[in-house]
C-alpha cells in the first residue's frame, strides 16, 4: 500500500493536476477569506469553511477522475491486479494519497486563524470543529469519486458523474430543508439522515457530533468496499 500511495501522490505533482488543483483551491478560498474576514472585519470563520464545503464539492473529481480510469486507459490495471498486494490495499493507496493532496489544501488555511489571531479572537473550537468535519467530508466525497474513477477508462465521464452525484445530493439537501409541513416534514427529516452536508453545520459551531463522524466514515468505508469488490471482479475476469 505504501508503495502505491507514494506512487500515485507523486504522480499529482509530476503533471499540472496537483498545482493547479492547489492553487485553484487556494485562490477561491483567499478571496473568500480576503472579502468575508479581512474585508468585512470579521473573526468568524464559519462561512468561509462553509464555501469549502462547496469548493470541495466541485474540485474533488480533479483529483479522483484518474485515479483508475489513467490505469484503465493505460493498461496498467493489469500489472496492479497482478501484483501481490491485495485490492483493498490497492483501493487505500489511491485513497491516503488523494485525501493528503487535499489535506496539503486544507494545511494553508491554518494561516487564516493565526492572521485573525493577530488583530481579534478567533473561535478556535470553531475553527478545529470546521478543519476535522472538513477532513471526514473530504473522506466520504474521495470515496464516491474513487468508486466512480473504477467503473470508467474515460476520465471525462468519471468527473461529470462524481460531480453529477456531489451536486444531486446537494440540490437534495438544500430542497429537504424548506420541508416543514404535513408529512413532507418527515421526508425532509429522512433526508436529514443521509445527507452530506447538513450534518457539517454542527462543527461549524464547535460541537464534537461523534453521530456525524461515524456516519462519514461509514458512507467512506462503503464506497471504499464498493471500489474494492469493482477491482475485484476485474482481477477474476
Amino acid at each position: 500500500m505504501r508503495a502505491i500511495f507514494l506512487r500515485d501522490f507523486r504522480a499529482y505533482f509530476t503533471s499540472p493536476l496537483g498545482y493547479v488543483y492547489i492553487s485553484a483551491c487556494l485562490f477561491v478560498m483567499n478571496l473568500v477569506f480576503l472579502l468575508h474576514n479581512v474585508n468585512a472585519r470579521s473573526s468568524d470563520l464559519s462561512f468561509t469553511y462553509w464555501i469549502m464545503l462547496v469548493v470541495l464539492m466541485f474540485t474533488t473529481p480533479l483529483l479522483t477522475m484518474r485515479l483508475f480510469s489513467e490505469e484503465y486507459k493505460q493498461k496498467t490495471d493489469q500489472l496492479l491486479l497482478t501484483a501481490p498486494v491485495k485490492v483493498f490495499q490497492i483501493v487505500m493507496g489511491k485513497f491516503w494519497a488523494a485525501l493528503s493532496v487535499f489535506g496539503c489544501v486544507l494545511g494553508f488555511t491554518l494561516v487564516w486563524p493565526i492572521l485573525i489571531a493577530l488583530h481579534g479572537t478567533p473561535n478556535m473550537a470553531g475553527v478545529v470543529g470546521n478543519i476535522v468535519a472538513l477532513l471526514f467530508v473530504a473522506s466520504a466525497f474521495l470515496s464516491i469519486g474513487l468508486f466512480m474513477s473504477s467503473l470508467t477508462e474515460n476520465q471525462l465521464i468519471s468527473a461529470l458523474s462524481t460531480m453529477g452525484l456531489l451536486l444531486a445530493l446537494f440540490l437534495l439537501d438544500m430542497y429537504a430543508v424548506g420541508l416543514k409541513t404535513g408529512w413532507l416534514y418527515w421526508v425532509g427529516q429522512a433526508v436529514r439522515q443521509i445527507s452530506l452536508y447538513q450534518r457539517f453545520d454542527i462543527f461549524t459551531r464547535g460541537i464534537f457530533s461523534l453521530s456525524d463522524i461515524v456516519f462519514y466514515l461509514s458512507v467512506c468505508a462503503f464506497f471504499l468496499f464498493l471500489t474494492a469488490r469493482m477491482l475485484e471482479k476485474k482481477r477474476w475476469a
